[in-house]
């Protein structure tokens, strides 16, 4: 006897009410081993994939691309029948399900899902432990890519995830032929002698749209210092080996930037709030947000939670977490939520200092500039001499609507002296 189950949407974080559909991995007809994956689902800023909770046969799609659903809300109904042996795996969270009426859905006939995994069609994909989107095994089919030839492709998605973007770079890179048209269905078009047109990916619409909101709301200002890091940089240089030794961990400068912004968000209470209408809120907790490059060049902003409340060492630890799994692609919706300020380290790409835009509804953001040696005129007891030293430039947006112009001076006037005196007896 076969049971309908009714998959829904799981819950993803306690402030995750809804999700947006952005693709099937499986198809009405398919047989699902337990904890198969079956649909990818996106939140504001976080990426993931649903299980299944049950082993059967997908019978009926309850949701379409780009449909929101809610938590709860049910997504698809897969037909259980004790026929179908599952490949269960070790389950890492429980997802919930419903069972339902036989008669209180509209189904395929129970003939065709017993015969579903005689005519479901055999190809090389299912021969492949990766999973690959519907988009991708289509282009790649389209393109005469094998499957050998796609399980050699690095994937920059979630988990190592093959992307669109992915396999059009293989087949952009291993082509012979010159301005090679592409079209998969209006995703990528280009025709020969001509500009091409690419359509922006979700998170690219999604950061798009948060930029203009934050220009639109807040009054940008922007106040710049340069700081001597020379004692901290020759600090970090004499036990960033030893650490590693250590803790197998490396120590960067966002971390310490964390500690010393923590700290003087702590004397700048009015720099750690938001605006909501013409009130202004006070935050209780110091979350700073760290803007982290995406393999794809997209940003996500992981929030370290009460930074002011973690030692350094403790920061090294949830800093190198975060920014690991957000480039996997594997932060929870709750890790990326909250931040009263963030920061930016513009220096890794080189980059002098920058003018950042606020994170809304946030009302400040720093950025850290690269760290650079120059001449510079050094005051002793004997006199003032030339020498080398190593400077940063600090760029500090705030919003002029709530943070006037000498609190968001003075502000980074103290991150600067919290640097410039970094205690060289600090120990990890």
């Amino acid at each position: 006897m076969s049971n309908k189950i009714e998959i829904v949407l799981p819950r993803m974080g306690e402030s995750v009410d809804e999700a947006t559909i952005t693709g099937w991995l499986k198809n009405e007809g398919d047989i699902i081993n337990e904890d198969d994956l079956i649909i990818e689902i996106a939140t504001d800023k976080v990426d993931s994939e649903v299980p299944s909770e049950v082993s059967g046969i997908l019978i009926k799609k309850l949701c379409k691309i780009n449909d929101v659903v809610k938590v709860g809300d049910p997504i698809a109904i897969i037909e259980t029948d004790k026929k179908i042996k599952s490949t269960p795996k070790q389950k890492e969270e429980k997802y919930f399900s419903n069972k339902i009426d036989e008669n209180s859905i509209e189904s395929k006939p129970i003939e065709y899902a017993n015969k579903a995994e005689a005519i479901i069609e055999k190809n090389d994909f299912e021969l492949s432990e990766r999973i690959y989107s519907p988009l991708v095994k289509s282009i790649s089919k389209k393109e005469g890519v094998s499957k050998q030839e796609l399980n050699s492709i690095i994937g920059s998605g979630k988990n190592g995830r093959v992307t669109k973007n992915d396999l059009l770079n293989y087949i952009s890179s291993k082509s012979s032929e010159p301005n090679k048209s592409l079209d998969f269905s209006n995703t990528y078009n280009s025709t020969n002698n001509s500009d091409e047109i690419l359509e922006m990916s979700r998170m690219e619409k999604l950061i798009s749209d948060h930029m203009l909101s934050s220009k639109e709301k807040s009054a940008h200002v922007q106040a710049f210092i340069e700081a001597d890091i020379s004692n901290l940089w020759i600090w970090r240089e004499n036990i960033k080996k030893s650490f590693f030794e250590r803790e197998n961990e490396k120590i960067t400068f966002t971390p310490i930037f964390i500690s010393i912004v923590a700290q003087a968000l702590r004397e700048f209470p009015m720099l750690n709030i938001s605006v909501e209408n013409y009130n202004i809120i006070k935050k209780k907790s110091i979350n700073i947000g760290m803007a982290t490059a995406l393999n794809d060049g997209n940003l996500i902003v992981p929030v370290i939670k009460n930074a002011d409340q973690l030692s350094l060492f403790g920061l090294v630890k949830k800093v190198n977490d975060l920014a690991i799994r957000g480039r996997n692609g594997q932060l929870l919706p709750d890790e990326v939520k909250d931040g009263t300020y963030t920061i930016s380290n513009v220096g890794v790409f080189d980059t002098l200092m920058g003018t950042p835009i606020i994170n809304q509804p946030q009302v400040g953001i720093l950025a850290f500039g690269a760290i650079t040696k120059k001449p510079s005129v050094i005051e002793t007891e004997k006199g003032d001499f030339i020498g080398i030293r190593r400077k940063i430039i600090l760029s500090h947006s705030f919003d002029h609507r709530v943070v006037n112009g000498a609190q968001g001076g003075l502000f980074i006037k103290r991150i600067k002296e919290l640097i410039e005196h970094w205690d060289s007896l600090t120990s990890l």
